[in-house]
């Protein structure tokens, strides 16, 4: 099986349903949950305003396809304002972040053995130490799902061009795949409260070029220690780690 670009021409055919593995015959394309519904990219005429329709037709680098998904994602995608079913993906994930990143938090703040042995007793806290865990995987899950690779008409769709457009690659954190970097930044900008130009400014500085999971957990660190800093604070803490290490460089 090849892996080609469709031609401009097949943009006009009819909706095609793309091939679904035996093992995914029930999941969501977008975040693996329990399929019910299908989302239609190009959407159809029916579903949004003509001008957009046809600018999307024109735009969209693969035909009009079909892919299964749940009920919360296929309404998320609809919102989503890109050109390929990719880039519907990506925005899907990055709202799947913010409705459920007080779940995500859960594994933040908790591992599994402390819920496990926390001493909580009776009622909503007794509950939230026997669920939290399993809340927290099953969001991370979601957010963290790559899907399968797309074949209409026997013919994988190639994916590139979302690579491409693509300012950001996928991000691996704590067992958590992130859209983008800045996706990262945002989500745990808003579970620690972080200014996130200053989280960025300092991941730029602590990664030196090369963005990874070591960077960014001294990043973190870093700018938790200064979560109530004035700008002023944040920004003399700042000079004094990049001194310190360039005393430690001579």
């Amino acid at each position: 099986m090849t892996t080609t670009k469709p031609s401009a021409k097949l943009t006009t055919q009819g909706v095609v349903n793309t091939e679904t593995p035996f093992d995914k015959r029930h999941c969501c394309w977008f975040c693996g949950e329990p399929s019910h519904v299908n989302f239609i990219f190009p959407p159809q005429p029916a579903t949004v305003s003509e001008q957009k329709t046809k600018y999307l037709l024109l735009s969209c680098s693969h035909l009009t396809i079909s892919v299964p998904c749940c009920g919360e994602c296929q309404k998320l995608a609809a919102k989503a304002q890109v050109n390929n079913i990719w880039a519907v993906k990506d925005f899907v994930k990055k709202q799947l972040l913010k409705i459920y990143a007080k779940h995500l938090a859960i594994g933040v703040n908790w591992s599994k053995e402390e819920l496990s042995s926390s001493e909580f007793e009776g009622g909503n806290f007794e509950s939230f130490a026997k669920s939290a865990w399993f809340v927290y995987e099953v969001a991370k899950g979601r957010v963290s799902y790559t899907g399968w690779p797309l074949v209409a008409n026997g013919v994988v769709l190639d994916d590139s061009v979302c690579e491409e457009e693509q300012s950001e690659a996928i991000f691996h954190f704590d067992g958590v795949a992130y859209p983008t970097v800045s996706a990262a930044i945002e989500h745990y900008g808003d579970i620690f409260l972080l200014d996130r130009g200053y989280v960025s400014a300092v991941l730029q500085y602590m990664a030196n070029g090369n963005i990874t999971e070591k960077s960014f957990a001294q990043t973190i660190r870093f700018c938790r220690l200064l979560v109530n800093a004035t700008p002023k604070e944040r920004k003399m803490a700042f000079l004094t780690l990049i001194n310190s290490d360039d005393k430690h460089t001579l």
